[in-house]
């Protein structure tokens, strides 16, 4: 049996709209294993949210599977707080307004029948035991954000899901939550499946990236790896596009054309059209999986290695 923690395979989420269907996800299989961050990156609308829906069995599956700590995930399980826990992006959206704090980090272990102590909940977060009685429109963002984080820990669940738990959030407050999840993981032994488009918060908090675009993963491995020597083109784009301070004042040249329409149904490869690489073959053949060590990429023409 494998010990993987998280195993996506070959999942598929597809929404019908209007003049066709939009695969949201088309294909995506990827795993988080005991104790690790996994990063998923990509340009907004690539599939990351929907990933962690799928996740947390509230979008259903046209194809493929999710299967958490050796269960296959269909529905919404009734327990599942206990296994995968959830940090949105935006804390003020995410916590009942009219509920006091305290009890909306005890909702994951009323769902489940069982008891505990908000106040030591907020001390392992770094907040106040005395803000329990507070409302969240009397909280800091990064106050809000830390009851999140609690909440979400509140049972201990092997996997924590963050999907761009720090972009409603002020530059300074983003280092702390960073800092805050770090802590958190080595204290507990949990994984991340950390979703976002901060490349600078990946880079220090991941230990492997996903880079996704229209629906798909089309790179994986170690996290240095993956920043300093992409193989795919979009993640190399994705990588010119992050601020530096050796980019400061100089834009970073966009990829040639523009995101296909997300109904199109492609026969090659779907960066084929913004790719500086690509060929005919780019366009009528959809690459196939390159395992490189620890890595794997879908491209006939990879970036060579610097």
């Amino acid at each position: 049996m494998s010990n993987q923690l998280l195993e996506v395979t070959d999942a598929r989420v597809e929404f019908n709209v209007i003049g066709g269907s939009v695969r949201a996800l088309d294909g995506v299989s990827l795993h988080v294993e005991p104790g690790e961050t996994l990063a998923v990156v990509g340009e907004s609308g690539c599939g990351k949210t929907t990933l962690a829906r799928a996740v947390l069995g509230l979008q259903s599956l046209t194809q493929g599977s999710v299967v958490v700590t050796g269960e296959k995930i269909t529905g919404t399980p009734r327990r599942m707080a206990e296994r995968v826990g959830m940090v949105w992006q935006d804390p003020y959206a995410s916590l009942n307004p009219k509920w006091k704090v305290g009890r909306s980090v005890l909702e994951p272990l009323r769902l489940c029948g069982k008891s505990g102590d908000p106040q030591k909940i907020f001390e392992e977060v770094g907040l106040d035991p005395r803000f329990v009685d507070r409302y969240p429109h009397q909280l800091s963002g990064g106050q809000r954000q830390r009851v999140a984080i609690g909440r979400a820990l509140a049972l201990k669940p092997p996997l924590v899901i963050c999907d761009e738990p720090t972009a409603a959030l002020d530059l300074s407050i983003r280092a702390q939550i960073l800092n805050l999840l770090k802590d958190i993981q080595k204290a507990n032994g949990c994984s991340f499946l950390y979703i976002s488009h901060d490349l600078t918060t990946v880079r220090f908090l991941a230990d492997r990236v996903a880079v996704m675009y229209l629906g798909r993963v089309v790179e994986t491995g170690p996290t240095e790896e993956i920043f300093t020597d992409p193989r795919h083109p979009y993640t190399a784009a994705l990588l010119e596009s992050a601020p530096s301070m050796e980019k400061l004042m100089h834009l970073p040249e966009p990829p040639v054309g523009e995101v296909p329409d997300p109904k199109t149904r492609f026969v090659g490869c779907r960066f084929a059209g913004r790719c500086p690489n690509a060929t005919d073959k780019c366009r009528q053949e959809d690459p196939s999986v390159t395992l490189e060590g620890n890595r794997t990429y879908f491209c006939h023409f990879p970036v060579k290695s610097s």
